[in-house]
């Protein structure tokens, strides 16, 4: 076996990678909100958002453990669960139980006290017992917020190589960026010599003076070494109970902390940069699923080698009806999916979700619409998302005066407009 990693996956190094993620326990932290989203997270957790077509975006999480040979996951929920919930059960299911493999769903239950979750690391600080069930050697911790395809094997072998008590996944990201980060600096070995979190004024990268290196929130700990961290951290009367802004910091300067380059684990790279998304802006949200309506998206989605898991509904194939000059069901540059049905409509450089219905003389150009929304006869959409259910009124146009389209909707700062049933005067949500 190679010191630098480089050669992990021939045949003994293969082994080697397996046996490491057989004794790791994943816990995916998916209780935030996500409020930069605004009211596409009124009734739903950033994690449970859907993506790409037919995904939810912790689909991208999970599937990179299962595809990495971990398969016993935790996944920590707070803040409106349900949806999320429901995903979980319905398309993670496949998991087998005889060969110890599952997805525990760990809601807030104040076991330990109190108090909801206070924090990240608070969040598994109260579900220790059940880690110590497992008794995992290694802890892979993660957030269920991004969009990125990778080998969590890669990193645990450098883990274990480097003989660190603590891993912290990284990727440089240009200087402007950096402040929303906890930012890095390392020595020759890649050791972590300093770690602040969100500074307004981030450190460079020494011979990079645009350039920060930045922390993707992903970690891996010797199983015991975190127990005592989790517990010590508790303790701490004025600690926030935060990985980045209480953990890290502390074991620094006291343990041994490396830093795992995002570049050695990316998947499906092909010359290509490392993808990695944080669709955490309603602007971000839209730009990453337009971004895969290009001819060559910069996310491969049709990678059999790393398939991305999600819970498949059972629909007809999409359909597209009408030929007529003026009245032709068409779509291009685009993504459909299942169950829907293009009648008469022309849809552009967009992607719809399921069981989405536009209607004839409808136009869609650059727009997101999630499952179940229908377009009404003669309605303009151009530069929106669209939240499911929503039923876009016949003659409507909607993307187009910024203006006028403030006084119902949301309008983000780089003019994409969010549409949601409650700001169409559809309530689905019935809480009197």
């Amino acid at each position: 076996m190679q010191d630098d990693g480089k050669d992990l996956y021939h045949a003994a190094d293969a082994r080697f990678v397996s046996q490491l993620t057989r004794g790791t326990f994943a816990l995916v932290l998916a209780g935030g909100r996500g409020s930069r989203l605004m009211q596409l997270t009124d009734w739903r957790s950033k994690p449970a958002v859907p993506f790409g077509g037919k995904f939810r975006v912790i689909d991208f999480t999970l599937s990179n453990c299962v595809n990495s040979g971990i398969r016993r996951i935790g996944v920590v929920t707070q803040y409106k669960a349900q949806s999320l919930i429901r995903h979980l059960q319905r398309g993670w299911s496949f998991l087998d139980g005889r060969f110890h493999e599952f997805i525990d769903i760990m809601p807030a239950q104040q076991q330990v006290g109190e108090n909801w979750y206070q924090g990240t690391a608070d969040a598994v600080f109260q579900n220790l017992d059940l880690l110590r069930r497992n008794g995992p050697k290694y802890v892979l911790v993660l957030s269920g917020d991004h969009i990125y395809k990778m080998d969590y094997g890669r990193m645990l072998a450098q883990h274990v190589q480097n003989r660190a008590d603590l891993t912290v996944a990284c990727m440089d990201v240009p200087l402007a960026e950096a402040s929303a980060f906890g930012v890095m600096g390392i020595d020759e070995t890649k050791r972590i010599t300093s770690f602040v979190e969100k500074p307004s004024q981030p450190p460079a990268i020494p011979g990079q003076p645009d350039r920060a290196l930045v922390s993707m929130g992903i970690y891996v700990y010797n199983a015991q070494f975190l127990y005592e961290q989790l517990i010590r951290d508790k303790d701490e009367r004025h600690s926030s109970h935060d990985f980045g802004k209480d953990l890290i910091p502390y074991a620094v300067p006291r343990y041994r902390v490396f830093a795992h380059g995002f570049t050695d684990s990316c998947v499906g790279m092909d010359g290509r940069d490392p993808y990695w998304r944080d669709v955490g802006t309603v602007d971000a949200y839209w730009e990453a699923n337009m971004e895969l309506t290009k001819v060559t998206p910069e996310l491969n989605m049709y990678d059999e080698d790393w398939p991305i898991w999600t819970h498949q509904e059972q629909l007809p194939p999409a359909k597209f009806v009408f030929d007529d000059e003026g009245r032709r069901g068409m779509a291009v540059d685009s993504l459909v999916s299942g169950g829907d049905i293009i009648s008469g409509a022309v849809i552009r450089r967009s992607l719809l979700f399921s069981d989405v219905r536009a209607h004839e003389g409808s136009v869609v150009e650059d727009s997101v619409l999630l499952p179940g929304v229908v377009v009404g006869r003669n309605a303009r959409l151009r530069r929106v998302v669209v939240d499911k259910v929503c039923h876009i009124p016949d003659g409507i146009s909607i993307g187009y005066d910024a203006v006028e389209d403030r006084k119902r909707f949301h309008v983000t700062e780089k003019g994409i407009t969010l549409v949601t049933p409650e700001m169409l005067g559809q309530p689905i949500h019935h809480i009197r």
